[in-house]
């Protein structure tokens, strides 16, 4: 009698679990995504120091106002530079804005543009919690490498919010294929 307790709860449990998932407000990204539309709830907070986000009542930007006319990028240590190296090329093809975003604080990620020397190129923004990232099924769980929830490594092309190309990385070391030549030779 308690087998047959047990399994119709976890028949239960699986049918709540697979309605769960169907039932996911998840947008997974492509090119042709309106990133608006994805994450219409979503705002992002600008890089900054401590005290700016204290003068600015750490305030946030809505998604539609980052992305109108946006170039995006999110990037590791290897890729900011692609981008920042060639800041000018995407100028002159009439590029307004190259944007990182990463699943981290706006602190941290305002700490790690200094030190790269990018904030002059590129504007950086946190998604603290990954809901930006949650939006567009770009997550991933790297727990086991002591980092915790993150996003893939990508890059896009927007325009007026709407991905023109995008470039997911299946591999850490795949840099190469969101870097800034690749996204740059897409628009």
């Amino acid at each position: 009698m308690a087998s047959s307790a047990f399994f119709k709860r976890m028949r239960v449990m699986n049918t709540i679990v697979s309605e769960f998932q169907a039932s996911r407000s998840y947008a997974s990204a492509a090119v042709g995504t309106d990133l608006i539309s994805a994450a219409p709830d979503v705002s992002l907070q600008k890089a900054r120091t401590w005290d700016e986000g204290v003068s600015s009542k750490f305030a946030t930007t809505p998604l539609k106002d980052i992305f109108k006319g946006a170039y995006t990028g999110v990037c590791s240590m290897q890729h900011v530079p692609s981008y920042k190296n060639i800041i000018d090329k995407f100028r002159a093809k009439g590029i307004d804005s190259v944007i990182c975003v990463a699943v981290n604080d706006p602190y941290t990620i305002n700490g790690w543009a200094e030190k790269l020397q990018a904030k002059e190129a590129i504007e950086f923004y946190g998604d603290f919690d990954g809901s930006f990232h949650k939006k567009l099924d770009l997550m991933v769980d790297l727990s086991s490498a002591l980092l915790g929830p993150r996003s893939h490594r990508w890059s896009a092309y927007v325009v007026d919010g709407k991905i023109k190309a995008l470039n997911v990385e299946k591999a850490p070391s795949e840099v190469k294929v969101s870097g800034g030549e690749v996204i740059l030779g897409q628009i």
